[in-house]
């Protein structure tokens, strides 16, 4: 809760769509579909998270991490706070 509205705060992850796309090119994926392999996901997902179809969801943060390492979240990911 935040203290001036007592609202509890809303999260949103949000895609950091260059860094990802630069980073899947510096790890050596030519595709979405062998990004999405390594990924454990169907490329569908991984194109709809990319542009903005859908918001990324824990699958998608966990296997984008894995898969996209070195880089960390905040590389890749941005988390929008707004009060509920």
């Amino acid at each position: 809760m935040t203290a001036a509205t007592g609202a509890k705060p809303k999260y949103a992850v949000f895609l950091r769509a260059n860094s990802f796309g630069r980073a899947m090119a510096l790890a050596g994926f030519r595709s979405e579909y062998a990004l999405a392999k390594a990924m454990g996901l169907n490329r569908s997902t991984v194109k709809r998270v990319r542009t903005g179809e859908l918001m990324p969801g824990p699958g998608f943060i966990a296997g984008a991490l894995k898969a996209l390492a070195p880089m960390a979240f905040e590389d890749l990911f941005e988390v929008d706070v707004s009060e509920g």
